[in-house]
């Protein structure tokens, strides 16, 4: 496949999470919820998780954004479901980095995200694709009982 269809294909799946998002609602009865806000361009999230015994039973996410940052919303959520806290602060980790333009390894059960690798060649939308990541990593450390805030990004 030539870059441009890889660029097309990768295109149509951001547009495709950002008018179909998986995952998005509030989990009434979620173990942690998390608020960011990126003050840059205005996009703002709600993620709620379910999580028990350490392992992310379910995820959702509601706000509003840019098609960068709701469709990453969309696949993290998707990403992380079944995983331990550990493991999805690992895909966050992996996530930032391709974000960054550094080595990276994105595995198989972390879905449509490599989709979003295009955007690290454009800085501006980098704190777009990774709010919903780093509000993933804020309420994991944060996650004592029940986690709840509103943060802004840096």
């Amino acid at each position: 496949m030539n870059f441009n269809n890889l660029d097309q294909l990768y295109r149509s799946v951001i547009m495709d999470h950002y008018k179909n998002p998986r995952n998005k609602g509030v989990l009434d009865n979620g173990s942690m919820t998390v608020d960011m806000n990126n003050p840059t361009c205005g996009d703002r999230i709600r993620l709620t998780f379910d999580i028990e015994d350490g392992i992310i039973n379910d995820a959702k996410f509601e706000g509003e954004g840019c098609s960068i940052s709701m469709s990453s919303a969309s696949m993290m959520t998707e990403a992380v479901k079944g995983h331990s806290l550990g493991e999805a602060m690992q895909m966050s980790q992996e996530f930032t980095k391709m974000m960054l333009g550094e080595d990276y390894e994105i595995t198989e059960e972390m879905g449509d995200i490599e989709a979003l690798q295009g955007v690290s060649q454009f800085p501006a939308r980098i704190k777009c694709a990774t709010l919903a990541w780093k509000a993933l990593e804020k309420g994991t450390v944060e996650k004592e009982g029940k986690s709840e805030g509103t943060t802004e990004e840096d």
